[in-house]
């Protein structure tokens, strides 16, 4: 599997207003690969576009990639921040819109993972001329248990993770990355994960966090119209079973793929596999030369106790 190690050239469209540069500037929007179909790429939570670096080789050589930074991360300007805007993640979904509009962009395939995911999805809801289909790595509509709903965390749980990055950004920002990529998955990993959340805005973290994980969506999934594949571990601390069983029931135009692989950032740590379900289901063949594990379906068993945090309160 090859490694996107040095920057593609930016094939931005030239002719672009200067209200279009504008937005391309603010984000780091970067445009490589070649082919008819667009993807657009959306970052999980204190992620940057580098966090889909495993996966572009493959993908530039068949599709015209769309990448951006949310502000906060990677290259975007910090000076756009605006914590009225951002204090819901609607703020996103606009900065999303207004990429597809600045691009010109119709009939794209949004990819978001976790976060990433329910902004990409929002703004197929919101705005469903841009979007054909949707591929969600690692979504969850809502993480809270509640009544009726198994989304894997107590409140409580959560609380005292929020806690914990309010006392010490850059150690919870470590500890965090590590129970996100799992247990299975190679340190060096991990730690490229930390890197790309201590390396994030901790004030905008913070406020991104709430929303992360306190909001609640499953009230709009009706709404999505478009084609949608699921992607999701086979054991996620995040994603327990039951969310995609709900997935599933309340979006009947979807697909899910359950990989072999363990963690919250199978594009990282599993990129073949995904690649594998990618083209599956936008209707292309595995790459020739690469042997690609093929998806399965994996279930675990229902009715257990929520997901422990290593910062969960006793």
């Amino acid at each position: 599997m090859g490694f996107l190690s040095h920057p593609a050239p930016n094939a931005l469209p030239p002719s672009l207003s200067p209200a279009a540069q504008a937005v391309c500037q603010r984000h780091h929007v970067r445009v490589i690969g070649q082919g008819t179909q667009t993807l657009l790429f959306c970052n999980g939570f204190n992620c940057n576009q580098q966090v889909w670096n495993y996966l572009l080789p493959t993908l530039a050589t068949r599709y015209r990639l769309v990448l951006y930074d949310q502000i906060g991360t990677g290259r975007a300007d910090l000076s756009a921040y605006d914590p009225h805007k951002y204090a819901t993640v609607q703020g996103y979904v606009q900065d999303l819109l207004d990429i597809c509009q600045a691009l010109g962009l119709q009939q794209v395939v949004v990819v978001g993972h976790s976060l990433g995911a329910t902004i990409a999805l929002l703004a197929a809801i919101r705005a469903p001329r841009y979007f054909a289909k949707a591929i969600l790595v690692a979504a969850s509509p809502c993480y809270l248990n509640e009544p009726g709903y198994y989304g894997g965390f107590e409140r409580a749980d959560l609380l005292a993770l929020v806690a914990e990055m309010d006392k010490d950004y850059r150690t919870w920002a470590n500890l965090f990355a590590l129970l996100m990529m799992g247990s299975e998955a190679h340190t060096s990993l991990g730690h490229e994960l930390a890197g790309y959340f201590c390396e994030s805005d901790a004030t905008v973290a913070r406020q991104a966090i709430n929303f992360t994980f306190f909001d609640d969506h499953r009230a709009v999934l009706p709404q999505a119209q478009l084609p949608i594949l699921l992607v999701q571990s086979a054991d996620d601390v995040a994603v327990p079973a039951e969310v995609n069983d709900y997935w599933l029931t309340h979006l009947p135009q979807a697909e899910l793929v359950t990989l072999s692989t363990t963690g919250h950032c199978p594009h990282m740590s599993a990129p073949r596999e995904v690649l594998a379900a990618m083209q599956q289901f936008l209707r292309e063949p595995a790459t020739s030369g690469e042997k690609p594990a093929a998806p399965n379906w994996a279930g675990r068993a229902a009715g257990r106790s929520a997901a422990r945090l290593p910062f969960a309160s006793c």
